[in-house]
């Protein structure tokens, strides 16, 4: 009943579990092994629309999608609509949908009145929509926050706004900006903008598991929903999610065997990507799939002074033998 089909504009994904965007984490390599368990879609990191004007090449690079499957779904940020407008054309070449981003709290995008600082400015935040919907060529979507705070829930306004000017779908991540990752998503904010537009709403935060998929369901409504941080050392939740909804039944965690193939791929493509230069990103994602485990704390203080690709390896090799 909660698992379908999700049409966003003449888009259709072939489920409505969706890959958040994600700065410094959905890069290319971890949008691939999340794309084996199964998401309808996978989103890029956010990249700045003066960035891609000005032809910068390491926002180019964030924006490789060469081998991967489709749909996928480019974010673009940003608050002057120039920018904005050349961004939407530039990444409508190569992605099936562009998302706008109203929902980024980081200090460095707000102060320059991006990402979250729009809810802020409604006005503004609807001359950036209207300028990417006009010069995108495939359907757009936005991503914002309730509001910037308690007193600034704007969630409900900024929807409407949106619809009118074309948006082909929203999601809401239920808290403020305030809040960052705080408390509790907000699951009441995400019903209401549901109930007061007739395009798809996606429902985000705080689903980290099948329990928490179907509440997000069944409390608030939405068409889809978008996992971000429960997704992190975990590409498998989509797969679980999936499963549970359509039979109600949980599956298996995946084995120690399965984690470290797992693991070992997404090396193998963090490497050949950006080579031994991969080696320090690596081992977050590392320190994630490897929690709860046993030692892995031990194990990660290790990781954490590994510089190269052999090494990283042998200690991975060597902590799951212990196992």
């Amino acid at each position: 009943m909660y698992l379908h089909k999700l049409k966003i504009g003449n888009v259709e994904l072939a489920n409505n579990l969706i890959l958040a965007p994600m700065a410094g984490v959905t890069n290319q390599p971890f949008r691939m092994i999340c794309k084996e368990f199964g998401p309808g879609m996978v989103c890029t990191e956010m990249a700045s629309s003066k960035a891609i004007f000005h032809n910068d090449k390491k926002t180019n690079r964030l924006l490789t999608t060469e081998g991967e499957k489709y749909p996928i779904s480019m974010q673009i940020f940003g608050s002057d609509e120039e920018t904005m407008g050349y961004a939407a054309r530039y990444v409508s070449e190569m992605a099936d949908i562009v998302d706008i981003n109203m929902g980024c709290p980081a200090p460095k995008v707000v102060k320059n009145g991006d990402g979250s600082r729009l809810l802020l400015d409604l006005e503004q935040a609807e001359k950036i929509i209207k300028t990417v919907v006009k010069n995108a060529k495939v359907p757009v979507t936005l991503k914002c926050r309730k509001g910037w705070n308690q007193e600034h829930t704007v969630a409900v306004e900024l929807a409407k706004i949106a619809e009118k000017a074309g948006i082909s779908a929203i999601t809401i991540h239920g808290r403020t900006r305030t809040e960052f990752y705080s408390g509790t998503a907000d699951l009441e904010i995400i019903k209401q903008v549901k109930q007061a537009v007739h395009i798809p709403v996606i429902g985000n935060g705080d689903v980290v598991d099948e329990e928490t998929a179907l509440r997000m369901f069944e409390e608030t409504g939405v068409d889809g929903i978008m996992i971000g941080r429960g997704s992190f050392g975990n590409p498998w939740i989509f797969k679980k999610i999936a499963h549970f909804l359509e039979t109600g039944e949980k599956l298996p965690e995946p084995s120690n065997e399965e984690k470290l193939k797992i693991m070992k791929k997404h090396i193998a493509l963090a490497l050949k990507e950006k080579g031994e230069v991969a080696v320090k990103e690596l081992r977050k994602h590392i320190a994630w799939y490897t929690k709860n485990l046993k030692n892995s704390s031990e194990f990660r203080n290790r990781i954490n002074q590994v510089e190269t690709e052999l090494e990283l390896i042998n200690q991975i090799e060597e902590y799951f033998k212990t196992l």
